[in-house]
């Protein structure tokens, strides 16, 4: 397993992990317009300027599977993503481990946003919820999301 800074070649690898994993995952926990609402969050321009500006990186396997990304931003964690067939594998766990020793190395905290998916496993972590979000959706769907925070 390798986890490095993705290159502009390896966006379509971001953006299938990204969009796949949504896809997948999501629907079980919200309604529909909150998972197109996700999917049209994560845009191809959005994720090329982070690739750009070095804030994305991509789990790699040793058969060289890309599996899972996570996106550092200044001091918060965005887009972690791993897709469904390779979760409970420890990859969501090493992605949060590299993500959380780059922000260590300029930040004392760390900051992101938990999606319900997620909120469980960030705990666990040592994060605490600090704010609570609702987003209506276009199609007047509601989408909750807290916003989590860690002392490093």
């Amino acid at each position: 397993m390798r986890i490095s800074k993705a290159e502009l070649n390896e966006f379509n690898f971001v953006k299938e992990i990204t969009h796949n994993t949504i896809n997948a995952i999501y629907p079980k926990y919200y309604p529909s317009g909150a998972v197109d609402f996700f999917l049209q969050h994560h845009t191809d321009e959005k994720i090329i300027d982070d690739i750009k500006a070095g804030k994305v990186y991509i789990l790699q396997l040793d058969n060289d599977a890309y599996v899972g990304t996570v996106t550092v931003d200044g001091n918060e964690i965005k887009r972690l993503f791993v897709l469904p067939e390779y979760q409970h594998q420890g990859h969501g766990r090493a992605l949060m481990d590299h993500a959380e020793i780059v922000i260590a190395q300029e930040y004392h905290e760390i900051v992101l946003d938990a999606s319900l998916p997620a909120k469980n496993i960030y705990r666990k972590r040592g994060y605490v919820e600090t704010d609570y979000h609702i987003i209506i959706s276009d199609n007047g769907d509601y989408l909750c999301y807290d916003e989590m925070r860690k002392d490093v």
